[in-house]
């Protein structure tokens, strides 16, 4: 073989090396799991937000299979725990970090900004875009108003149709978790609905200042039963559940929230699903998978946020079930018109967002027993 001729050989074959490496590379990179990490900032177990959280994670999962790696990391109330993981999270090889609740908000964006090139979606609450520094988080709000409101009509209609049974009660009732401006939003909502039935409805409202202390649930729960409320309402998360266990033990009703309440209880706990006349819905799992589809596509719009309601899934009212079985039709026809009207703009729900301390103070005395 000439000296020549020997070199070319030479030289292919260190091209076609190289070429095999670059193409190896590429296949390692495609076919390289996205890494998806859910922190929880409390516990799994909560039959409502968390769970909800969740159910996005084993949706994204079940459609991406192999492709995706996920991981759920509970990481409990305590607020001084919640920057420590959030760091350490940031510093292992996740591709998306996802957490949610208005409490995490700002440790999220101040962890966010130490870390640039990680990427974070960051749910139900929001950073403020508008200084700057936060290219790198997604956010997802919910007009959880609009899903209350539904409720609101919904419970107001049902006292006014006479099919409860007498001994029912005359008011409504709300069970908050804290008095911030996500859980208020529900209360907002909820207001506007039953009042859209009933000028003059009144509803009592209590917040358990915590979101899992259930026995604290149960304690104002039983207290607003006692007191007359027919319906109540819980945007509580873990501690909403104690409202559900006074629905149970005083045989009154209540509107569940964040997920399908009812169905979730019907087997472990049937005695609470039949005092569940329906649940309002927020799909935090839904619009985590419509998230992470975009993501996946590469666009996802990181640097900014979206509030996401009825029209796009992410909020709702249970149809099914005890609703079915209790609501007239007037009462359907009543849920169904506002649900057609706040889609086409007509109804225009308030909300508690923007509203100051003393508004919100203003309207809970408008409206109390």
């Amino acid at each position: 073989m000439s000296q020549f001729t020997r070199r070319s050989v030479l030289h292919l074959s260190a091209g076609l090396a190289a070429s095999a490496l670059v193409l190896c590379a590429a296949a390692s990179q495609a076919s390289a799991a996205d890494k998806i990490l859910l922190i929880i900032n409390g516990a799994l177990g909560d039959k409502s937000f968390f769970d909800s959280a969740n159910r996005g994670i084993e949706m994204i999962k079940q459609k991406y299979g192999d492709k995706v790696e996920t991981r759920v990391l509970e990481i409990g109330d305590d607020p001084t725990k919640w920057e420590p993981a959030l760091l350490d999270a940031s510093e292992k090889d996740w591709n998306l970090i996802i957490a949610g609740t208005y409490s995490i908000s700002e440790t999220l964006g101040e962890v966010a900004k130490q870390y640039p090139d990680k990427k974070y979606i960051l749910y139900d609450a929001t950073v403020p875009y508008q200084e700057g520094g936060f290219d790198n988080v997604y956010s997802i709000q919910y007009k959880q108003n609009e899903g209350s409101y539904l409720g609101g009509v919904l419970a107001a209609s049902l006292l006014k149709s006479g099919k409860l049974p007498a001994d029912a009660g005359t008011a409504l009732g709300f069970l908050g978790g804290m008095d911030i401006p996500v859980i208020n939003d529900f209360l907002v909502g909820y207001i506007a609905g039953a009042q859209s039935v009933s000028p003059d409805v009144k509803v009592a409202v209590s917040y358990a200042g915590s979101f899992t202390d259930a026995a604290k649930g149960k304690e104002l729960g039983l207290a607003q039963y006692r007191s007359g409320v027919g319906i109540g309402f819980t945007a509580a998360s873990q501690a909403g559940l104690g409202q559900l266990s006074a629905a149970k033990e005083t045989g009154k009703f209540v509107l569940g929230v964040d997920s399908d309440q009812e169905a979730i209880f019907a087997e472990s706990d049937p005695a609470i699903a039949s005092q569940v006349i329906s649940s309002v819905l927020k799909n935090v799992d839904v619009s985590l998978l419509q998230a992470y589809d975009l993501y996946a596509e590469g666009k996802l719009p990181f640097g900014s946020g979206k509030a996401v309601g009825l029209s796009e899934g992410a909020v709702g009212l249970v149809e099914s079930g005890n609703m079915a079985k209790l609501a007239t039709p007037d009462v359907l026809a009543a849920v169904k018109s506002a649900k057609e009207k706040i889609a086409s703009g007509e109804i225009r729900v308030p909300t508690a967002f923007g509203m100051s301390t003393e508004q919100v103070a203003k309207l809970r005395e408008s409206v109390r027993p």
